[in-house]
């Protein structure tokens, strides 16, 4: 038993999961992992296996769960006894029978600032771990580990193989005093400990970032990798799936004196991520953090401001800002997904730039389009829009967002026509209003600090359609908002289809739902003429959403 070999880490990180009260039991994953491990159905070319998702989707997490199910360090059947994989033919064939070197790789040893420091760590504490474990064997402190691993293997009488579990690969990547020829150093050890070698009994490793393909592309060619947006296999296993958050929900309901969530707005707020399977997915992180701490918040993105964002289209802002203005307003983008290498750079394209974004979580990816997914994550859009004057129309609408919604509160729709003509100082394509998905980006961005006093939904069936934009206040007082755009028409037709087809019956909740507003509900239409390029504006108090 070590700090690396047989530890007692991860059946502790793994226990401390298993006694939270929004724990998911996702041991069944262990029936994707068995069949690479039984010596009958090994197979030589899959035992290497690199799963990456974004940063706070349950990667750790099921690192630690493997690592402390397979491991020698400790009995866990006071664990894994009364979880899915007990009921398993093959649970105690496996449970702490095989010998795991489980290594967190985003470790730094105290005041690091260089790589060597970093691996050197990491190399001296294997070796010290394989001393105390084969003391019979002809070991060195001097040794690199591939060749004590190996000597090990000599010199025992049994075939003595390892599990390695290998938790954020690519942490070292993200180090400012890393440099490029640290990098291949790292790739280098990583193939040195792991390709070809006799003791490999199976290689679990996760990340954020594909495994990185130098020119060579040999170094790690041996891994199988799955990533959330293009592989089947695995992806019901990061992330939280709906029936999950049913019944996290429901203990919510139990637990929490007073709930403030509803179920409703765990979905707006957290939910969006896609599979390949067309599974959706809820961030894990900010899920139990908001059910905790009975509060919906920005959890995920807390650590990271827009700068985040800003970092990856900062090449190429031209092209990507007309697609930042559809997006928050909703909108799809077609793209091409690529693979994003660790070492990939330069991102100017948008193919380039949109799938290092899906990488980290910062868009979605479905049907050959990426999107915002969340409310979360639209936030810190939005956020970057009111920020940077580097985005040039973009964020000046945005800043316009504030006096637009003052003028709709109020019935001043001369002040509301003069903001929406101000979009023509540019001659920005998305401005040429071909269609009313054009005109809707331009209307969310003179909207978009209303967010913060309201949830704006698009194209939400209500009545007996689909309206353009329900705006519903965070307070049961204040005035709900409901928009129509009309192109080559008038307001006064806008604000007809929502009186005819009864979008105001929105506010009355759904089915079962209690009556949350109780203030004014604003009709407002929104049209623009394509000849002489001019909007029009009109405001029509419906009634009382409490009438």
């Amino acid at each position: 038993m070590g700090l690396y070999l047989n530890s007692k880490k991860a059946s502790l990180l793994y226990k401390d999961e298993t006694e939270s009260t929004y724990f998911v039991d996702k041991t069944a994953m262990l029936d994707e992992l068995i069949p690479l491990i039984e010596p009958n159905l090994r197979d030589k070319n899959q035992k290497y296996i690199c799963i990456t998702r974004p940063r706070r989707f349950g990667k750790s997490v099921m690192a630690s769960m493997i690592a402390a199910y397979f491991g020698k360090g400790r009995d866990c059947r006071p664990i894994f006894d009364s979880l899915a994989v007990s009921s398993r033919s093959w649970y105690t064939t496996h449970l702490n029978r095989h010998n795991v070197i489980y290594i967190t790789l985003n470790s730094l040893p105290s005041g690091c600032k260089s790589y060597r420091e970093y691996i050197d760590r990491i190399s001296k504490r294997i070796l010290r771990d394989l001393i105390q474990a084969y003391p019979k064997a002809s070991l060195a402190e001097s040794d690199a580990p591939w060749d004590a691993l190996n000597e090990i293997l000599e010199s025992d009488t049994e075939d003595v193989r390892f599990i390695f579990v290998l938790d954020e690969w690519d942490f070292i990547f993200h180090r400012d005093f890393v440099s490029d020829k640290d990098k291949a150093e790292y790739i280098d050890f990583l193939s040195n400990l792991l390709k070809d070698q006799p003791y490999i009994e199976f290689v679990y490793m996760t990340g954020i970032l594909p495994i990185a393909k130098y020119s060579s592309g040999s170094e790690l060619n041996m891994f199988l990798e799955y990533d959330m947006a293009t592989k089947k296999k695995f992806s019901g296993y990061f992330g939280f799936l709906e029936s999950e958050i049913d019944t996290l929900f429901d203990i919510y309901c139990k637990e929490t004196a007073n709930p403030e969530i509803t179920r409703d707005s765990l979905r707006i707020w957290y939910d969006g991520y896609c599979t390949v399977t067309g599974r959706r997915l809820y961030n894990p992180r900010s899920i139990v953090c908001a059910l905790s701490d009975n509060q919906l918040s920005n959890y995920w993105t807390s650590s990271g401001p827009y700068d985040e964002i800003f970092y990856y289209i900062r090449n190429n802002i031209d092209d990507i800002r007309d697609d930042l203005a559809l997006m928050i307003a909703g909108e799809r983008i077609p793209i091409v997904l690529l693979g994003y290498a660790a070492t990939d750079s330069e991102l100017k394209s948008k193919n380039q730039i949109y799938s290092a974004m899906v990488v980290y979580g910062l868009l979605t990816y479905e049907n050959g389009a990426v999107f915002i997914p969340n409310k979360e994550l639209m936030d810190k859009y939005n956020e970057l829009l009111l920020t940077n004057d580097s985005l040039g129309y973009v964020h000046r609408l945005a800043r316009e967002s504030e006096k637009m919604l003052t003028a709709t509160l109020s019935g001043d729709t001369k002040t509301m026509a003069e903001i929406l003509a101000f979009t023509h100082n540019t001659e920005t394509p998305i401005l040429s209003y071909h269609t009313e998905t054009e005109l809707s980006a331009v209307v969310n961005l003179v909207y978009l600090s209303a967010r913060d006093r309201y949830r704006v939904e698009r194209e939400d069936k209500a009545g007996k359609g689909f309206v353009d934009f329900i705006f519903y206040p965070e307070h049961s007082k204040a005035d709900g908002i409901i928009l129509e755009l009309k192109v080559n028409s008038t307001p006064q037709e806008a604000i007809r289809q929502i009186k005819e087809k009864n979008y105001g019956l929105r506010f009355k909740g759904k089915l079962g739902e209690k009556n949350r507003y109780t203030g004014r509900i604003l009709a407002v239409g929104i049209s623009y003429n394509k000849k002489t390029k001019e909007h029009f504006c009109k405001v029509e108090v419906l009634k009382r959403a409490d009438k």
